[in-house]
């Protein structure tokens, strides 16, 4: 593994750095407060091709590595954890999924338009009473003829209302059975498709999270991504690639908390010096610098495996555990710093702390991630 960063790489987080100062820092909190979704942004992240960073050019997209993909969620998520989390969510699983299991036919269809944002996407396997149980999934889909017919609600869906499409994993066998579950690409405007419950949440209030609903809704076969019963097979590989994109997101949220934090500690005087020379605040401080870059180790390396070809599901995973488990600790130990006005909207960290919560959970659960090391280790 080369430790040395591309200057490509280094471009690309630098114009993602920009943008983010530029388009993103500005309206922040009242984004947050007012939980509204910035669509015309992620018009512009796709002008740059920010939308379909590993979207080949052959296909309109931007034909990089996870490496500038990486940076440039790091970047974003340093400034705003909502665009941050949209962008991987677009990225990874809604375009993901087409990009590694799509027939040729549907790649050409859709990977042009949401390389760009033209579409945007949605990704759709949670539902209200399985999370991690998704091979109980009560959303089905039924064949008739050359035709499908789905039922069901997703829950907790990044872009559930406003996606212009979305990959659906919907149960096409029995409960729990072995291979019981299809992936469909479903169009926004489908008769029987529609958004639901926007979630109004603790944190990441500016990326939109809300139901998908499904009722009688009529798809053709062609729609259809792979064989019949291969779903949750895809959706596992989908998200070993998702699972580096929260690390990063984690990554980024944990710099901008760390970055914050630190600013303060030199500026704020206490007893006639500044509190990052108190030990208390400095030994805080370089805990926080050394698990960040322990993070950032771990999604290096699974971003080299994920280049290279190679099997990443451990690694995705002990990733995005430490990485978000870190987002948690820096983000708490930045509004501890802060003291009084850590607890304010006037300073940046409490958004930090509230946004990081989510990295967690998302994606599947630190405790999900745990299982899933501990099967590759013990395998």
């Amino acid at each position: 593994m080369n430790f040395e960063v591309s200057e490509l790489t280094q471009q690309v987080a630098q114009t993602a750095k920009d943008f983010a100062l530029q388009h993103i820092r500005p309206f922040v909190m009242k984004w947050d407060e007012l939980q509204e979704f910035p669509l015309d942004v992620f018009k512009k992240l796709g002008e740059l091709g920010l939308m379909g960073v590993l979207v080949p050019e052959e296909y309109g997209g931007a034909g990089l590595s996870y490496f500038e993909y990486n940076a440039a969620i790091q970047e974003i998520s340093k400034v705003c954890g909502s665009i941050g989390l949209s962008v991987a969510a677009h990225n990874s699983l809604c375009t993901g999924h087409i990009l590694l299991f799509a027939s040729e036919e549907q790649k050409r269809k859709y990977l042009p338009k949401l390389a760009v944002a033209d579409f945007l996407g949605a990704w759709g396997l949670t539902e209200p009473n399985t999370g991690s149980d998704a091979a109980n999934m009560k959303t089905t889909a039924v064949r008739d003829g050359d035709e499908w017919i789905l039922n069901g609600t997703k829950s907790w869906i990044t872009h559930g209302i406003s996606g212009d499409i979305a990959v659906v994993i919907a149960r096409t066998g029995e409960p729990r059975a072995s291979g019981n579950s299809t992936a469909f690409i479903v169009e926004r405007g489908t008769p029987g498709f529609s958004g639901g419950k926007k979630e109004n949440k603790l944190g990441m209030r500016a990326s939109e999270t809300a139901e998908m609903i499904f009722d009688n809704c009529r798809i053709s076969d062609w729609q259809r991504i792979g064989e019949v019963g291969d779903g949750f097979r895809q959706a596992l590989k989908v998200l070993d690639g998702g699972r580096i994109s929260i690390a990063a997101l984690s990554l980024g949220i944990a710099r901008g908390a760390f970055g914050a934090a630190l600013q303060y500690s030199k500026e704020r005087h206490q007893f006639d010096k500044p509190i990052s020379s108190f030990q208390g605040i400095s030994f805080k401080l370089a805990d926080m610098a050394t698990e960040i870059e322990a993070a950032e180790l771990l999604t290096q390396q699974a971003c080299d495996l994920k280049v290279r070809g190679e099997k990443v599901t451990r690694e995705a995973a002990m990733a995005k555990y430490y990485a978000s488990e870190v987002a948690v600790k820096v983000s708490t130990e930045a509004v501890q710093i802060f003291g009084g006005y850590g607890y304010t909207k006037d300073f940046p960290v409490e958004k930090f702390y509230r946004d990081s919560k989510l990295c967690t959970i998302g994606e599947g659960t630190s405790e999900i991630q745990k299982i899933v090391i501990a099967r590759e280790v013990l395998h």
